[in-house]
């Protein structure tokens, strides 16, 4: 993407929703047609909100040093807004420009994501493992799934990814009819 040097300026009429009235100077058309953009993609320019002394508001000087612009700008989307605490030009960080650094602070606030549908994970009820009984029928029945899978992979070829499932549909329904499902 070029340069737009787009100055958005401190006037906000028409564009109260992606701008507040704490920019720089006075908007030119390269501005309009930022806000323009911003406005369409529901973006908040993060420069005009903020109070800021002038000096913390400029983003470039020329070099005769007759004027101070503020064309470089950081958007947000607006459902994010609140999350951005603070826009402002750092001077004197060596970026090999002739433009200020523009630095913004967020905070994020993130929420876990819940899905819906999500199969709850399976907990066998190992306890009764402890019982000799128990345990010796568990062994047994394991045994024989694994016997008629290991019967059922010598009559076809399969791959690693159906041997994984044998085994493990082998081991679950073995748990699930000898241990049951811990409550």
């Amino acid at each position: 993407m070029r340069d737009l040097n787009a100055k958005v300026g401190i006037d906000n009429t028409g564009y109260e929703d992606i701008m507040v009235r704490y920019g720089l100077g006075e908007r030119n058309e390269n501005g309009e047609r930022f806000a323009n953009l911003c406005s369409f993609n529901k973006l908040v320019t993060g420069g005009t909100i903020f109070p800021h002394k002038r000096i913390h508001k400029t983003t470039w000087i020329p070099p005769d040093h007759t004027t101070e612009n503020q064309i470089d700008h950081i958007c947000i989307n607006k459902k994010f807004r609140r999350t951005m605490e603070d826009v402002r030009s750092k001077r004197g960080d060596d970026i090999d420009s002739d433009h200020y650094l523009v630095v913004a602070n967020l905070k994020l606030k993130l929420k876990k994501n819940w899905t819906s549908g999500q199969t709850a994970l399976q907990r066998f009820n190992t306890a009764f493992l402890r019982d000799t009984d128990r345990l010796n029928e568990f062994k047994i029945a394991l045994n024989n799934g694994f016997q008629a899978l290991h019967d059922l992979l010598k009559e076809e070829e399969t791959t690693m990814e159906d041997n994984w499932k044998g085994i493990k549909e082998a081991i679950t329904s073995t748990c699930q009819e000898v241990l049951g499902l811990n409550k």
